[in-house]
């Protein structure tokens, strides 16, 4: 024998594998779980429907100030689209908020500004078409190269955010404020 094979024989493995506790289900504890899992559905149940009953007291100028992503989600997919004064008074609402804007474009929360851009970008879509039908026929050509003009800037603003470019961000939230202003203008 040479001298290699003690140290190779405390190489090798010496590992018992380790027992593991059955754990054995027993009827009352599958009942519990049972039990468990129906008061967890119930409770559930009990305070969405209940939120949403509160939710439906709240008078509509409350509900309109809570322009968040809850309302945004609900409005999307599980109410029609808002009347022209409604809608008139959400682009409004949404002209103060990119006013407000200026706060995070200066601290250059990227992330923030992207997420409220696409947002309300989204909601504009759809109030700047149910806003015109407030307009006479004559100022609606106007209104129309106005919204076109403003849902360009919104995109060119969101593109410029999310490369982060400092200065271009900074021109096309001016452009897309003017041209929200315009439009307020024009609506009011």
């Amino acid at each position: 024998m040479s001298c290699f094979t003690p140290s190779i024989a405390l190489l090798h493995a010496q590992i018992e594998p380790r027992r593991l506790l059955a754990a054995r289900a027993s009827p009352a504890a599958a009942e519990n779980a049972a039990t468990g899992r129906r008061r967890l559905l119930s409770a559930f149940i009990a305070t969405t429907s209940l939120a949403a009953g509160l939710q439906g007291q709240a008078s509509p100028e409350a509900l309109a100030e809570s322009w968040g992503t809850r309302s945004f989600l609900l409005e999307r997919f599980f109410q029609p689209g808002l009347s022209p004064d409604d809608a008139v008074a959400r682009i409004r609402q949404t002209a103060e908020g990119l006013h407000s804007l200026r706060d995070m474009l200066d601290g250059m929360a990227w992330r923030y500004i992207i997420f409220y851009i696409r947002e309300k970008s989204a909601y504009l879509s759809q109030d700047l078409k149910s806003a015109a039908t407030t307009l006479p026929e004559g100022r609606r050509k106007a209104y129309v190269s106005k919204a076109n003009e403003l849902v360009d800037n919104m995109a060119e603003f969101d593109y410029y955010v999310r490369t982060p470019k400092i200065y271009e961000s900074y021109l096309y939230y001016e452009k897309t404020l003017k041209s929200i202003d315009d439009l307020v203008a024009m609506l009011a």
